[in-house]
């Protein structure tokens, strides 16, 4: 007979000190695009199916099915998806913990390629988790997020350290995502409640107390600064560019760019298209 013991040490293990924000599985079709964007907290995305890129002020970084990307907080980017492909994934917002590479990485944003059906696996049991909302099933999330942390310390090439940042309540992180990968479609404020799982006109006080303004005043500031990007950068008719960005109609959109910029969206574009032309 074979018989094996393995003693444990009693030494207390100091808890990871991060707060999972939220947890998302989406799946969007071919030349989807989300609006760029920072955050104060750590992303992380797994990429189940299709192909892309996460694009930075720079440069892109192409992604592929089982690629996992970290991006660290403050790091501007978008993600979108290719001209053949759609992009499934699953994302986590995780507060107070930042990744660090061990070549030194120099852009915050970098994809991991190893383990991938476990890293999955545990993905799959945290939407389990928090789709089903069993007993304790917070605590289980939490063990789970650990495990996958662990996993990729375990790796040589990454290690963490603390993230210093405001804390965000997990109802508007989770609005403040949803607006920014779905802006060009219809979103009111029963969708962001329903997202956000609180009632809505709770959701427009944490808005206005820890962003100073309403959730449909973010969504239409982020429509906005779609709509300067794509003035600025295309030829596409202003009516075009309304519908793109989400706004109800035309007339809509040009009250409510009036209103951010004190200019129309034709005047606007002149202006930049005159500064181009002048340097």
């Amino acid at each position: 007979m074979v018989h094996d013991l393995y003693q444990m040490t009693n030494n207390k293990k100091e808890a990871l000190p991060f707060k999972l924000l939220y947890i998302t599985h989406s799946e969007y079709d071919k030349n989807w695009h989300s609006l760029t964007h920072t955050h104060h907290f750590t992303e992380l995305f797994y990429i189940v199916n299709g192909k892309g890129s996460f694009v930075l002020p720079t440069h892109e970084i192409p992604v592929q099915k089982n690629d996992l990307i970290v991006i660290n907080p403050n790091i501007e980017h978008t993600e979108r998806s290719n001209f053949k492909d759609s992009l499934e994934y699953i994302a986590l917002g995780i507060e107070g913990i930042a990744f660090t590479l061990t070549d030194n990485d120099p852009y915050g944003l970098f994809t991991y390629q190893d383990d991938q059906d476990d890293i999955l696996y545990h993905l799959k049991k945290l939407l389990y988790e928090v789709e089903h909302k069993g007993t304790r099933y917070e605590h289980v999330c939490q063990n789970i997020i650990e495990i996958l942390i662990i996993k990729l310390i375990r790796s040589k090439r990454i290690s963490i350290e603390k993230s210093e940042a405001k804390q965000l309540s997990h109802a508007i992180a989770l609005a403040k995502y949803y607006m920014t990968q779905n802006f060009h479609d219809p979103i009111t404020l029963d969708i962001l409640a329903r997202v956000s799982n609180i009632n809505k006109y709770y959701l427009v006080h944490l808005f206005k107390e820890e962003l100073g303004m309403t959730p449909i005043a973010y969504l239409n500031a982020l429509r906005i600064k779609e709509a300067k990007h794509l003035l600025s950068t295309t030829t596409m008719a202003v009516g075009e560019i309304s519908h793109i960005t989400g706004f109800s109609s035309q007339s809509f959109f040009t009250q409510a760019f009036k209103r951010e910029t004190a200019m129309t969206p034709s005047t606007f574009r002149q202006q930049q298209f005159t500064l181009v032309d002048s340097h």
